[in-house]
């Protein structure tokens, strides 16, 4: 690996030496920005490319950056929905978009994937501030274009770090707030030294005691770059990572609780005697490091090839008490005590850890002349993650084979690699044709024991065509396109390891239509798109059990997205915007089918079967909007947020009764900024969230639902999330 890092150095370098002359050594800034932007230009849309997108510049970031993770900076996106464990926005975080969740969302970091390799997840809690180090953020809705690492199959967010500042910089900002809450960030930056070198710097740490009890979070993180500017080369690495220690509040609040106390945390939960207690180490413990060095040579005037090297090394386990714990279940046998007695059961610490490398290679060739601009990337990725449980303390010591006792240990290998060629052709000076291909293969394997499903030997393989087309039409203020797209996705681990040893679930297909309309003028926007997202064989959960006795994740052969996003914006007077979006939406599974445990007299009997023919998909509503009016005047901002999600039903049954209610939410943000002699800027400003003081739940899921004797029983817990809170913020910049 260390090899290829220096020979691709050395050759950019070389290249790029041979191509300047003396009149060149110093640096044009122009070229420094537009060799930063051929980074993210393989994977980012433009604005003819026919596709839903939206961008979220460095100025909205910072302006709502007081410590919460990144998905709350989205939430005036489009068909976008977030949700908190802890209920305030910090730590434990996840988002959708149309409904489709973060493992069908491909998400970059200058065009390296961050997406867990097996679970096709992203784990917020792992970039603690990150905003803070970004230029820009790009939100494509479907099928997007193509890009590397995980499958797109709802959404794409290409994340973009900060642009060089050729000037020397020092920021420093504090903020508090409810809930114990407290983010720091100091950051800073050389400037253009020797007119080619530029170095910057990020620390953070962002503290909280949740809103729901004990969601307590300790979280820091860093970014570090130094880059090369010479001529038409730029030779950059940067490094980011974290560190982060939290208190479980995975379970959220059972549904009997909620309306008692909402804030009720059972993670942790045991009984000593008559008392019930909660584990003090119930915890959440990670640490992730990210190397990237990118190489980017202007070729020619028309033709750009950048090259990127990276590494994540990961690290971490999650630590709970377990009281009543099967000692079959940790492969130990039942114990006999001094008395004779055979025990099953004892109570138990264990800590689930994971360690994982990925690392890879990408290359992008950009080219634009004339009516042409195109674009050839290829990327080889490969993964590596060991799974491993120990047992680190048990009641009954006797019983205990040997300090950290380790009871399941598994390895899961991926690679992942692709190409794509896409281009876009102006045919008129309106008029433009888009085309984009890509191919995606995968080997995937698990090996060794796991702590459900025993035994695991998975040895698969993936091929996918993704192809991609499109029109562009643009005149005056008039831009319209339409296009199609096809996207695949493979199963995650879960769908191997928890539908049982002879489960084979197969690949996700989605077909993805879009056409849309856009008009700009000099005081207002507005635009809409129209999408139709059919996908075949998704996995969703039925209710079906596994012959391990674990919750069913099945290809369903039918199913699709519809709807309409419609966006806009107002220049209602010279120190007064508004903006502001809604989606409509239908979102159906065709003949789904149900399966539910049902028991009579204590004997349990065969599932019950429902065909409930056409039921909407879980986690989907069929409304969102969100609505901005911002104020500025002199020093002075101010900024009201509103939106509105619709019911989300909480499986796929379209059942009221297993659903999570609407609710509407308002933000206020008030700052000024001012400019002293002495320094750049001292601004403040102040967050009240959740204004009306709303109770409301974001998310949640079901423990169990069945039939005993006759009724349904259905176990519900919900993600509370907090009421009025306040968050204020400090901000120096020299």
């Amino acid at each position: 690996m260390r090899k290829i890092f220096y020979v691709v150095a050395g050759l950019l370098i070389v290249s790029g030496r041979m191509s300047i002359t003396a009149q060149q050594a110093v640096v044009d800034t122009t070229n420094v920005y537009e060799l930063n932007e051929v980074v993210v230009s393989a994977v980012q849309a433009r604005r003819e490319t026919p596709v839903a997108f939206r961008n979220v510049s460095a100025a909205e970031l910072r302006e709502n950056n007081t410590g919460q993770s990144l998905p709350y900076l989205f939430t005036q996106t489009p068909s976008v929905v977030v949700t908190s464990d802890g209920g305030n926005g910090v730590g434990y975080v996840s988002m959708r978009v149309r409904g489709t969740d973060a493992g069908r969302i491909n998400f970059t970091v200058d065009g390296v994937p961050v997406n867990d390799s097996e679970s096709h997840g992203v784990f917020w809690v792992n970039m603690p501030d990150f905003a803070s180090s970004v230029e820009s953020i790009q939100i494509q809705r479907g099928a997007g274009t193509s890009t590397n690492g995980a499958a797109a199959f709802g959404a794409t967010v290409a994340m973009q770090t900060q642009r060089p500042r050729l000037e020397p910089y020092f920021e420093a900002s504090s903020a508090a707030g409810s809930f114990g809450t407290f983010a720091h960030t100091v950051r800073g930056g050389t400037g253009l030294i020797g007119n080619h070198f530029v170095f910057d710097a990020r620390y953070s740490n962002v503290q909280t005691d949740g809103y729901i009890e004990r969601a307590r979070a300790n979280m820091s993180s860093y970014y570090a770059s130094a880059a090369y500017y010479n001529g038409g080369t730029m030779l950059k690495f940067q490094t980011f990572g974290s560190s982060e220690v939290s208190y479980q509040a995975w379970n959220g609040v059972d549904s009997a609780r909620l309306r008692t106390n909402r804030r009720y945390n059972s993670c942790g939960e045991y009984e000593e005697g008559n008392e019930k207690k909660f584990y003090d180490n119930q915890t959440d413990n990670y640490w992730q490091h990210h190397y990237h060095l990118l190489a980017t040579q202007r070729l020619t005037d028309a033709l750009n090839l950048n090259v990127t090297l990276h590494y994540t090394d990961g690290r971490g386990y999650y630590e709970d008490y377990k009281a009543g714990a099967k000692y079959a279940a940790y492969k130990l046998p039942n114990f006999t005590g001094a008395d004779g007695k055979e025990q099953k059961r004892t109570d138990l610490v264990r800590r689930k850890w994971l360690q994982n490398d990925f690392y890879g290679a990408l290359a992008r060739l950009t080219y634009t002349h004339d009516r042409l601009q195109a674009v050839w990337g290829a990327s080889i990725n490969n993964y590596t993650g060991d799974h491993f449980g120990r047992v680190i303390w048990m009641k009954t010591v006797e019983a205990m084979p040997r300090p950290d006792y380790e009871y399941y240990r598994s390895r899961g290998e991926k690679l992942d690699y692709n190409t794509f060629l896409k281009a876009s052709y102006r045919l008129s000076n309106a008029l433009s044709a888009y085309a984009d291909l890509q191919y995606r293969g995968i080997n995937y394997s698990i090996t060794g024991t796991d702590d459900k499903a025993g035994d695991i030997d998975v040895h698969r393989t993936f091929s996918f065509f993704n192809p991609k087309a499109g029109l562009s039409y643009e005149r005056g203020g008039n831009h319209a396109y339409a296009s199609f797209a096809v996207a695949h996705r493979e199963p995650n681990r879960k769908n191997f390891t928890e539908n049982g040893p002879t489960a084979q679930p197969t690949y996700e297909t989605l077909y993805d239509y879009e056409a849309g309309y856009e008009y700009t003028g000099r005081a207002f926007h507005l635009g809409a798109n129209l999408y139709y997202m059919d996908y075949d064989n998704q996995l969703v959960l039925t209710g079906k059990i596994s012959e391990i006795g674990e919750a069913l994740t099945s290809n369903i052969k039918d199913s699709y997205r519809m709807g309409v996003e419609l966006s806009g914006g107002l220049r209602l007077a010279p120190w007064l915007d508004w903006s502001g979006n809604v989606t409509l939406s239908s979102n159906k599974i065709r003949n789904f089918t149900e399966y539910v445990n049902t028991y009579q007299g204590g004997k349990e009997l065969p599932q019950t079967v429902n065909e409930l023919g056409t039921t909407d998909i879980a986690f989907s509503p069929n409304l969102t909007f969100g609505s901005t009016f911002d104020f500025h005047w002199r020093g002075f901002t101010a900024a009201l947020m509103s939106s509105y999600v619709g019911r989300q039903y909480l499986d796929n049954t379209s059942a009221l009764e297993r659903s999570i209610d609407p609710y509407f939410l308002s933000d206020l943000r008030v700052g000024y900024a001012f400019h002293p002699s002495f320094m750049k800027e001292i601004a403040l400003d102040l967050s009240v969230r959740n204004l009306f003081n709303a109770e409301y739940e974001s998310g949640g899921y079901i423990y169990d639902t069945f039939i005993n004797d006759g009724k349904r029983v259905n176990q519900l817990n919900y993600f509370a999330q907090a009421t009025r809170n306040f968050m204020a913020r400090l901000t120096l910049k020299f």
